[in-house]
């Protein structure tokens, strides 16, 4: 047996395996291909590769050759190949991939006094190979046997080849006995030969009875395929291909495999750029532009599209691009879609006519002259897989003759009941026939969706004529040849809670086929195509044939899910030119627009080596950041005026488009050089030099910037008189420029917003001062009021600003010690303030240093272990209600805490929170448990992301008694009115339905009980107060409606416990199932009396089940279910007329309303339409027939009731969105 198993956690391609060991034999078989469940990319990975022999258990290596010995290292040792003849086969042409044959004839094959002994060199694609065998085994007991780089030691460096290779030694007396083993492997110089360092047992490559040695010669043979070793990131499509691929969003290979699919059928696509679109419209809001402009990206595109546009105009957010749909479905919802949008419009009727074929439903009777047929139409076909070998069986199946007759004998207007024979047959089909494969069915005996890998074949060429039309109707016209050849194979690779899509398409349906996988588009032969997408089981090659080793067989998860059939008369037609003269002019000019300013993009990317971009920060940019935006240091590089100047530019002549952009003239420009300081600060550190303003921008950058960024920063020194720039003056050694913040404590208020600013401005910046290094604080004071607007002689206080990291340092300064004593040089910064005095207790932030302080740990609240946490009631969970400034590190219960400290709850244990789904942007389904997180980052993190929301409940018990307990929320329905009232019903988890229902027995009673009294009791105070008031009479009748909503029919009622979903009833839960099994959240659980009449069901009734449904509006008229469902009881011989009496009177439809409804016989989601004379009984197959479940009585009228709050799909979050396009 032989067995591969892949690293944990992954999905299996195609080519590869899902079984697990139980034995664990390990060997290495590197690097196959598998793709990634997670984003379906290509990655390589090691696999374990297992051998169980049955008499023996070998470790079989199949890795390069080794020749270590107990640690120490052997020679190389080269025989000569003594008189080995060699033969080579089957030589093909230098095509991609090469493929050749070789023959080595080995003679005195027994008598090999070497170690390893080589095969002559042959080609293959272009390179030399050999065969490298060790005769006496590579230190096993085994036969070793490798393929070889024959020139690996003269190849240039970092060279690589890839090769499928099989190696095999031939059975000189049964040729069926050759053992043959493959594999492929990507060589290099450190591996250069590969293959099995336990080919087969010495012992049997020597018993001259095997047949593997004869006349002391072994022939060996190897088969050699080269192909081209492709680099997943550097591969490209276009060149390799001609076409380019679709990128995905997160989940949307499904509707990539659909886009491809559509767009590769020509007519469709030329209908699709003639939809009528302007210039105007917005591609996110037109579905026809976001796809016309998709399909033109297609066709001139050199790199994959996005499809973004496209998604947008479905109406389609962040969070449907990461919800998997099912891809039938999406190609069902856009024709219709697309369908209505060429209504009134030159290409109205193009979906029909590529897509549309009709069938006929026939009931014809035996013995009486009687037949009743019904014409269809459909878009696609839904074949059946499971108990199908191929497409002809599925077809045969969908026509296949029903007898009604015993017990389901039909009833034939005017003649009774009657044998009868009930069938589909086809009328015309489509010249584009859609299949769909149904590779996914509900298993009723298992209770889940199944996925179905059956093998399933599908021919090239389909002929829907065979059998002298055997699937054709009388009406159908016989002229047309129904001979269809394959266009497009859809596949998907997984199972049925996820996987990956792929196509395979031949867009002119030549012999060359083509992979669209996603971004990634292959050329592919027929095989892949065609044989690999059957699915069903795989043989593993045999490992030694002949010794009665049973074959190991495994599943194939990767099959055919949709095939796409062009009919042969008319695929010139649909296979057409497309060109740019039907493409509109508005959309062309758009979209070469796009394409140039992405060029744009590319050039600039590309040449971005050859320029410097200079930011040049000035005082208006201080004075409209500092304050605002920041409050450290002096300015947002990011947010200044920046140039992109080429490196040999003369700064001269960048100091013009300086003098142009800001209106400085040359002469007047001095700039300077900001610098990085030790303590992590960035200051104007020097001003040019003359003899730098000399040089190009490239070199000045080079000389200043030690990070070697291409950026250069400066800061532009303008001196204004009477708002006019003047030269600015000389500047000495004893010169120092510095900067000027002023911070005023009264303003300051403690109101910050998201982005860590104040309501009203407290802290800004005021200009700049050149000061003599001797000179001292003190006497730039004056000069500090008249910047500040204060009095000529108002005393303020000074200080510098030194440093904010990793603490803030802001020291006061001494306005009688020079600046050169205080340590102050060019580009520092000095915050000024007026003194406090005795208001300094009325502010919290009294002094700058204090101010700093508390805006960097504001600031790092949100940078490091401090999040500012929105917390949202589960009820409104759209509203923001407070805002809790909470560490990282904060416990589980340091949360509860702070929360119930806000809220003035007393017990922290009743508070239950909710953790945000980032992609949904609604509450996670499950509640966080009691303790069940360590820190208030694990509540707040959702993959890759982390959330600042948090929602909470309050409970009425504590939280770790309720998590011992079960909350069910059941509807309950009156027996006879309409009202429903839900019920949160809180029992031990080990509790049944049967305690359930006691439950809400009770709780009925109390309620009851309570309410009368009431009742009672308002009704005597309406009466004493007035007895005519407007407003007491609505009060006395909304007690009246409380008291109807929670009475039993009677006091003894039995009541059940239903299981619905969308509108359907999928259980009635037995008595002694435990609740701690049931699951309430995307299921309702209705509570409902028991009827007496199914009490009293007799040997001869029937109970059925009844749903309403409307047929959606479009081509393909799904079934939609609606309403409250319900069981009935039929009897027998009972006319559809008679049961139409009794659900009217049980539902309270007036007559005019239940005139309108129609009455169907439901089977799989199809309706037969019953007369009022049709005996409903017959139609409906025991319960214990499978999928019997799946039969109802369908009840079909507009839906007009409100929606319930309660129902399956109004729940908090649903399992799956239906696919939905809104636009």
């Amino acid at each position: 047996m032989t067995i591969m198993t892949p690293p944990p956690g992954d999905v299996i391609s195609d080519s590869s395996l899902s079984l697990s060991d139980p034995l664990g034999f390990d060997l290495n078989l590197k690097r196959l291909n598998h793709r990634c469940r997670w984003c379906d990319c290509e990655k390589s990975y090691s696999w374990r590769f297992v051998h169980v022999s049955q008499q023996q258990e070998d470790e079989e290596m199949l890795v390069p050759h080794s020749d270590l010995v107990d640690g120490t290292t052997q020679p190389m040792e080269v025989s000569e190949t003594e008189a080995a003849v060699s033969t080579v086969e089957n030589q093909q042409p230098a095509e991609d991939p090469p493929t050749l044959k070789f023959t080595w004839t080995v003679p005195n094959f027994s008598r090999q006094n070497t170690r390893k002994h080589y095969s002559e060199v042959f080609v293959v694609g272009g390179y030399k190979w050999r065969i490298l065998i060790f005769p006496k085994g590579n230190n096993v007991d085994h036969l070793s046997m490798y393929l070889d780089v024959a020139d690996a030691a003269t190849l240039p460096y970092g060279w690589s080849r890839y090769a499928q290779f099989s190696l095999a030694v031939v059975n000189q007396i049964h040729t069926r006995y050759t053992i043959r083993k493959e594999t492929q492997h990507q060589f290099n110089a450190r591996e250069s030969d590969w293959g099995f360092t336990s080919f087969m047992p010495l012992s049997e490559l020597y018993d001259p009875s095997r047949g593997y040695l004869v006349n002391d010669t072994v022939y060996v043979e190897a088969e050699v395929a080269v192909r081209k070793v492709l680099d997943y990131w550097s591969y490209d499509s276009k060149k390799e291909t001609g076409f380019v691929g679709l990128k995905n969003q997160g989940a949307t290979c499904y509707m990539n495999s659909l886009l491809q699919t559509l767009y590769h059928i020509p007519y469709f696509r030329k209908a699709v750029y003639h939809m009528p679109t302007t210039e105007n419209d917005a591609p996110t809001a037109s579905i026809p532009l976001a796809l016309q402009s998709l399909f033109y990206k297609l066709q001139y595109n050199d790199t994959s599209v996005a499809t973004k546009e496209l998604t947008k105009s479905f109406g389609w957010d962040t969070y449907d691009s990461f919800m998997q749909h099912d891809v039938q479905e999406l190609n069902r919802v856009l024709s219709e879609k697309l369908e209505d949008k060429m209504k009134g419009t030159v290409v109205e009727g193009t979906i029909q006519q590529l897509f549309e074929g009709h069938h006929m439903n026939y009931i014809e009777c035996i013995n009486v002259d009687y037949k009743s047929t019904r014409k269809e139409s459909f878009y696609d076909l839904q074949l059946d897989v499971k108990g199908c070998k191929d497409v002809y069986a599925s077809f045969d199946k969908y026509v296949e003759v029903e007898r009604l007759e015993g017990d389901n004998k039909y009833h034939a207007e005017g003649h009774g009941l009657q044998d009868a024979k009930k069938g589909v047959l086809f009328i015309d089909f489509p010249p584009v026939l859609q299949l769909q494969l149904k590779r996914f069915e509900y298993d009723f005996m298992r209770d889940t969706m199944v996925k179905i890998n059956d093998r399933y074949e599908f021919p090239l060429e389909l002929d829907l004529d065979r059998e002298n039309g055997k699937y054709l109707s009388p009406d159908a016209d016989r002229s047309v040849r129904n001979l269809y050849t394959l266009h497009s194979v859809l596949v998907h690779s997984g199972g049925v809670h996820g996987g990956h899509y792929y196509a395979f398409i031949r867009p002119t349906l030549s012999d060359q086929w083509y992979k669209f996988d996603d971004e990634r588009v292959t050329k592919e032969d027929l095989k892949r195509a065609l044989d690999e997408q059957y699915g069903g089981e795989e043989e593993l090659p045999q490992t030694n044939p002949g010794f009665n080793n049973p074959p190991f067989k495994f599943t194939k998860y990767s099959n055919a899910y949709m095939l796409v059939y062009i009919r042969e008369s008319d695929k010139d037609k649909i296979i057409c030119n497309v060109d740019e003269k039907d493409i509109a002019e508005h959309l062309k000019i758009r979209l070469k627009k796009e394409q140039e300013e992405k060029e744009e993009k590319r050039k600039y990317k590309a040449q971005a080596h050859l320029f410097t971009i200079i930011k040049v920060a000035r005082d208006q940019d201080l004075k409209e950041q500092i304050g605002k935006d920041i409050y450290f240091d002096l300015v947002d590089h990011d947010k200044v005026r920046s140039f992109r100047i080429q490196k040999q530019t003369p700064f001269q002549q960048f100091k013009e488009e300086v003098a142009k952009e800001f209106g400085v003239p040359v002469q007047l420009q001095r700039f300077w050089i900001w610098a990085k300081r030790q303590n992590h600060t960035y200051r104007p550190n020097r001003p040019l030099t003359p003899q730098e303003e000399l040089q190009p921008v490239g070199q000045i950058r080079e000389a200043s910037n030690k990070a070697n960024t291409a950026e250069l920063k400066l800061f532009l020194e303008v001196e204004l008189l009477v708002e006019r720039p003047v030269p600015p003056p000389d500047k000495s050694k004893e010169d120092i420029l510095l900067f000027f913040k002023l911070y005023d404590p009264e303003k300051q208020e403690l109101s910050f917003s998201y982005d860590y600013t104040f309501s009203h401005i407290a802290f800004w910046y005021v200009g700049r001062l050149m000061v003599k290094s001797s000179s001292k604080p003190m006497d730039i004071t004056g000069k500090l009021n008249e910047m500040a607007g204060f009095a000529p002689d108002e005393e303020i206080e000074l200080f510098e600003e030194i440093k904010f990291e990793p603490c803030v340092m802001c020291e006061h300064l001494d306005k009688k010690t020079s600046f050169k004593l205080c340590q102050i040089e060019d580009g520092d910064i000095i915050c000024f303030q007026k003194p406090l005095g005795n208001k300094e207790t009325e502010c919290r932030y009294p002094a700058v240093p204090s101010f700093l302080e508390y805006v960097q740990n504001r600031q790092h609240s949100l940078l490091t272990e401090q999040y500012l946490v929105r917390f949202r009631a589960l009820e409104k969970p759209k509203e923001d209600e407070f805002v809790l400034e909470l560490s990282k590190l904060h416990t589980y219960d340091d949360v509860v805490e702070r929360v119930a400290e806000k809220l003035g709850l007393d017990d922290p244990s009743k508070l239950r929170l909710t953790s945000h789904n980032c992609y949904s942007q609604q509450p996670k389904p499950q509640p966080i448990k009691y303790r069940g997180v360590d820190h208030l980052s694990d509540m707040l993190v959702h993959y890759n992301q982390t959330s600042d929301i948090l929602y909470y409940e309050v409970l009425d018990i504590p939280l770790p008694e309720l998590q011992g307990l079960k909350t069910l929320k059941v509807a309950f329905h009156h027996a006879t009115k309409e009202e429903v009232v839900i019920h949160n019903i809180r029992l031990p988890k080990q509790s049944t339905v049967g305690d359930v229902i006691n439950e809400l027995k009770t709780k009925v009673k109390l309620l009851v009980y309570f309410l009368k009294l009431v009742y009672s009791f308002f009704k005597l105070w309406i009466l004493m107060i007035s007895p005519y008031s407007y407003k007491f009479d609505v009060m006395r009748v909304i007690l009246r409606l409380c008291l109807i909503q929670v009475e039993l029919s009677h006091p003894d009622a039995e009541l059940r416990i239903l299981e619905v979903f969308y509108h359907k009833i999928y259980k009635i839960f037995p008595l002694t199932e435990r609740i701690e099994n049931i699951n309430d959240q995307y299921w309702t659980l209705r509570a409902e009396e028991i009827p007496e009449e199914e009490k009293n069901i007799g040997p001869n009734d029937r109970l059925i089940l009844v749903y309403h449904f409307a047929k959606e509006t479009g081509q393909n008229q799904q079934v939609q279910n609606f309403g409250e469902p319900f069981f009935l009881v039929i009897h027998e011989g009972e006319t559809l007329e008679e049961i139409k009496n009794r659900i009217q009177k049980k539902l309270h439809v007036s007559d005019e309303d239940f005139a309108k409804w129609k009455f169907a016989f439901m089977s799989m989601g199809r309706p037969e339409y019953l007369q009022d004379s049709d005996v409903v009984y017959n139609r409906f197959q025991r319960r214990d027939v499978y999928g019997a479940f799946e039969q109802y009585l369908g009840l079909e009228h507009t839906d007009t009731s409100p929606k319930r709050a309660y129902s399956a799909n109004q729940n908090r979050h649903t399992y799956e969105k239906p696919v939905k396009i809104y636009n």
